[in-house]
């Protein structure tokens, strides 16, 4: 880049009176700030919301970071994604801390302070203005929208793919400031590995099309005006030639873009309602103008927001509209004095596409996490737009500061409580019930939740409200099912499994629901419905647990122990439980085996001591 002289007086920094000294105590104070305030999450637990899927019960995932891992990775389609560097993230977390969930939850705590100190490096470096710079960095630190992303586990994809996301735009500002082929490939790589997180980052060719504009400047015949003391300008370039530099990494984003929906389709998430394009549009408008509410005023934030349907009021619509249209037309005034007001606005809109409801993936109207990389954009123009007020108006230091402070005060009394509600599935749920209305998946977490506690009849009615408030919910039928096969009411159980089977797409589901559906005929007594159930639902999921417990059981009690034998142990190795390795005790003694039985009832033990079988066994094999 040329050196490029500025004779215009720049305006002083609102927070900061030395902009250009101290980055690497900011970036520090910024790590500090974060880790302070997500400290609390060292004792929180995993959730009932995909953590299981990711990390628990995810047989891939629990043997740690292998080369069979890295495989597995590479081709899966799992969860609707295509991503294998989230699978060897949590795989890497599971060989370093086993199951154990603060360390799960710390690597996602130390990617976000990560991405804060990216943030604050990327606009310093851009704009020379260590005050807005370091003051958008510690509001995305700090803000409780983002507790989503970095307290939930899994949603590791999304600070994960964060972090790639910023490297890339640091990568391509060294590129834009020296242009040669080394330094694409690097762009080009970073982005690659950002997709392999999470494909919402297809955006990104775009967001650097918008940093051409501001602050790299690089738009031949347009004047940004880009606010800047940025002492190296990057060479400016023809609008033609800057969109044609970005076509490998358009291709990339597309064939990205491909495989998820394939990846999407293939799990059924996406159209799970079958809203028209008639409803998911309204839906999509009045969303875009929730997330800047909500990055205003961070109250009633839930893990999940319920699809409106039809039922959106037009005034919400009409008024988000106006709001929409009011908001491009102000910033599109203000390019040339505030380009950063144009950019920042069209980073929002742009970056949200993907997920804001054009393309139904899910049963929910928004939601938090999606709002992790698009609120940069507002968060800058408010605070960049701030700044200069406060500099044209000439206000003292302590008119700029002491605002500053507060607002960071409450963002973290705000965020340190939000953050709170993720430190169990029931806290987390009962939240989001007392805050959301029609909430069927917050009813059946609840439920489910309780039922992890040993709650069953306190779980039932949740069960019930969310069948209720969606007939069509196959977990609700599944749940129910559940608790009238535990209580005795075995034939009403096989209804309520057989009606979730003919609801549900998921294949995990469907699995589980098979096996359910196993036991139950089982316990009715009829053996060969049993069977077929079980071995459907291992060709379903072949890492099905209690359906190789239910074929060994099967085994069992038609007098074949010796067949049963494999089965309990393949249950075993998909998930240890103190019941399994009983049975496979039971199993060994039947076929002579007495000292691995005692080493089977041992295990049993080990997993609940409580196990009467297990201890009456173990007792008569020790004399």
């Amino acid at each position: 880049m040329a050196e490029q002289k500025r004779t215009e007086k720049r305006p002083a920094d609102g927070l900061f009176a030395s902009p250009e000294k101290r980055p690497v105590v900011l970036s520090l104070l910024l790590v500090v700030f974060t880790l302070a305030l997500y400290n609390q999450v060292a004792h929180f637990k995993f959730i009932n919301f995909d953590d299981d899927r990711y990390v628990t019960d995810n047989v891939h995932v629990r043997g740690g970071l292998t080369w069979n891992i890295v495989k597995w990775a590479a081709t899966s389609i799992d969860e609707a994604n295509w991503h294998p560097l989230t699978w060897m993230s949590h795989a890497l977390d599971v060989s370093l801390f086993r199951l154990n969930p603060a360390g799960h939850h710390y690597t996602s705590v130390l990617l976000h302070c990560a991405n804060v100190v990216l943030v604050f490096l990327l606009l310093w470096w851009s704009t020379r203005r260590a005050g807005p710079s370091f003051l958008v960095a510690a509001v995305f630190a700090l803000h409780p929208i983002n507790a989503e992303s970095v307290a939930w586990v899994a949603e590791r994809k999304n600070v994960l793919s964060t972090t790639f996301f910023l490297l890339t735009l640091a990568a391509y500002g060294a590129y834009a400031r020296k242009p040669d082929w080394k330094r694409y490939v690097g762009v080009f790589a970073l982005f690659a590995c950002g997709l392999a997180s999470k494909p919402m980052i297809v955006t990104l060719p775009f967001v650097l099309l918008l940093l051409d504009y501001w602050p790299l400047n690089r738009i031949a015949g347009l004047n940004s005006r880009p606010n800047s003391d940025h002492d190296l300008e990057a060479a400016q370039q023809s609008p033609g030639k800057l969109v044609l530099e970005k076509l490998p990494l358009f291709a990339l984003a597309a064939a990205s873009a491909m495989i998820t929906m394939h990846a999407q389709q293939a799990a059924g998430a996406v159209g799970v309602l079958p809203y028209p394009v008639s409803v998911r549009l309204p839906n999509a408008i009045v969303s875009y103008a929730l997330y800047v509410w909500k990055a205003l005023w961070a109250t009633g934030l839930a893990p999940l927001y319920p699809h409106p349907g039809a039922g959106l009021a037009l005034w919400k619509v009409v008024a988000g509209a106006v709001f929409l249209l009011a908001a491009s037309a102000l910033v599109w005034r203000a390019r040339r004095t505030h380009a950063y007001l144009l950019v920042g606005w069209l980073w929002f809109l742009g970056t949200l596409v993907p997920v804001i409801g054009i393309v139904q993936v899910g049963n929910q109207a928004m939601a938090d996490r999606y709002a992790y990389i698009p609120l940069l954009g507002i968060f800058t123009m408010l605070i960049f737009g701030a700044a200069d007020l406060a500099a044209a108006r000439k206000l003292a230091p302590a008119w700029t500061i002491a605002p500053a402070l507060c607002l960071l005060a409450a963002l973290a009394f705000a965020g340190y409580r939000q953050i709170g509600y993720w430190q169990s599935s029931l806290d987390l749920w009962s939240h989001a019930l007392a805050i959301t209305q029609n909430n069927f998946v917050a009813e059946n977490s609840v439920g489910g939740a309780l039922v992890d506690l040993g709650r069953t009849d306190e779980a039932y009615p949740h069960f019930v409200r969310a069948a209720q408030i969606q007939p069509g919910d196959p977990v609700a039928h599944c749940n129910i099912g559940a608790y009238l096969h535990q209580h005795g009411h075995v034939v009403e159980a096989v209804g309520e499994y057989e009606l979730a089977i003919r609801l549900t797409v998921d294949t995990r589901l469907r699995a589980t629901t098979y096996a359910n559906l196993g036991a139950a005929y089982k316990d009715l007594g009829d053996l060969p419905k049993s069977q077929a159930a079980f071995e459907q639902a291992l060709k379903l999921n072949p890492n099905q647990f209690n359906a190789w417990l239910g074929l060994g059981l099967l085994a069992e009690q038609q007098g074949r122990p010796a067949e049963a034998i494999p089965d309990f142990q393949h249950s075993l190795q998909l998930r240890p439980t103190a019941e399994g390795y009983s049975h496979l005790g039971r199993a060994l003694i039947l076929t002579g085996h007495p000292q691995d039985a005692l080493v089977a009832y041992q295990a049993a033990l080990q997993l609940d001591p409580n196990l009467a079988e297990a201890q009456r066994a173990a007792a008569a094999l020790s004399h």
